[in-house]
């Protein structure tokens, strides 16, 4: 399990992201760097990190289902994932 914080990090960087998204993007246009480098860090994308939404692994993670390889394997061997099941030949 990942600490709190950190999770409570990543859901800050995420909002942050969404609320400069329209302003970068008018100031990557006008091609005005400086302005750029103004914004917070934490507002570019390239900061986000994908995480388990149940767990907060950072690694491992399926993005189709939104949780790691651990989380993911549990759920599909107890049938909460519906069209997954083990192979077997």
């Amino acid at each position: 399990m990942a600490k709190e914080s950190m999770k409570a990090r990543e859901v800050k960087r995420q909002k942050t992201v969404l609320k400069y998204a329209a302003k970068r993007k008018a100031l990557k246009e006008a091609g005005d760097w400086e302005g750029l480098q103004k914004l917070p860090k934490n507002a570019s994308p390239v900061r986000l990190h994908n995480r388990c939404k149940l767990t907060g692994r950072p690694r491992g993670y399926m993005r189709t289902f939104g949780v790691s390889r651990v989380i993911f394997r549990e759920m599909a061997n107890s049938g909460l994932i519906p069209g997954v099941r083990k192979a077997s030949w």
